[in-house]
C-alpha cells in the first residue's frame, strides 16, 4: 500500500428492482460498475475473511439502497450501504421463530435509515476510512432527505399503507446492526448501543443495535 494513497469516493444510487444483481463472478453479471466495485470489497471482507455465505451477500436491500465506494487509484478498498426506511420489525432478527407471523415492514416506529455492509480491506484499516464512510453517507442523507422520504413513500404506496402522523418523513434517526467487534468504533462516532434491541447472531457473528441522530 502506498504511504499516501490518493483516495476517491463514488456513489451508486439504488439500482432498482428491475436491475438483476449478481455476484461479481457470475456469468450473468450485469451489475452497475460501482456496485461491482463494492461487491469486490464485500466479498473479500465478509466472505473470504469472515466466512459468511457468498450466496447471502446480495440481499433484497441492495436494489433499494445507496452504495459508496472508496478507491485507491481505481482499486476499491472500502464500502458502505445506506438502506432507507421502512425496515422490517426487529423481531425478525431476535425472534426468528415468530417471523412468519410478523409484518414485512415496521410502520409503527420513527423511520430510520440503516448503515450496513461497512467494510474496509485489511491493509487499509487504521486510516479512518470507517469514519469517512459514515460521514459521507450521512452527510449525503441529510442533504437528500427528500429522496429517502420518497423511497419510503413508494413502499408505503405499494403496500397500501397510510403513514401515521409524525412518521411521514425521516428526521435523522440512524441505525446500525454492528458486529460486537466494531461496537466501540461506532460509539466513538457518537452512536449509542440500544440494549433493548438485545443481541443476535448473523452468519455466526454476534451483533448489537446502535443508534445515532444525525440531523
Amino acid at each position: 500500500m502506498a504511504s499516501n494513497p490518493t483516495l476517491t469516493t463514488s456513489m451508486q444510487p439504488p439500482p432498482g428492482p428491475n436491475t438483476p444483481l449478481a455476484l461479481p463472478t457470475s456469468t450473468t453479471n450485469e451489475n452497475p460498475q460501482t456496485f461491482n466495485a463494492a461487491m469486490k470489497v464485500r466479498m473479500r471482507v465478509f466472505v473470504d475473511e469472515q466466512n459468511c455465505s457468498a450466496t447471502a451477500e446480495i440481499d433484497s436491500d441492495d436494489s433499494r439502497s445507496w452504495h459508496w465506494v472508496i478507491s485507491d487509484s481505481d482499486n476499491p478498498i472500502a464500502v458502505i450501504r445506506l438502506v432507507p426506511p421502512p425496515l422490517p420489525p426487529h423481531e425478525h432478527l431476535t425472534h426468528p421463530e415468530i417471523s412468519p407471523q410478523l409484518p414485512e415492514w415496521d410502520w409503527n416506529h420513527e423511520p430510520c435509515v440503516k448503515l450496513t455492509r461497512v467494510a474496509v480491506l485489511p491493509e487499509y484499516r487504521g486510516l479512518g476510512l470507517g469514519r469517512r464512510l459514515v460521514d459521507t453517507a450521512l452527510e449525503w442523507a441529510t442533504a437528500h432527505a427528500h429522496e429517502i422520504d420518497t423511497a419510503m413513500r413508494n413502499v408505503a404506496g405499494q403496500e397500501g399503507v397510510h403513514l401515521k402522523e409524525g412518521l411521514e418523513s425521516w428526521k435523522g434517526l440512524v441505525l446500525v446492526h454492528a458486529q460486537v467487534d466494531v461496537e466501540r468504533m461506532y460509539q466513538g462516532l457518537g452512536f449509542v448501543t440500544d440494549e433493548s434491541l438485545g443481541r443476535w447472531d448473523e452468519e455466526g457473528i454476534e451483533h448489537v443495535g446502535i443508534y445515532s441522530r444525525w440531523k
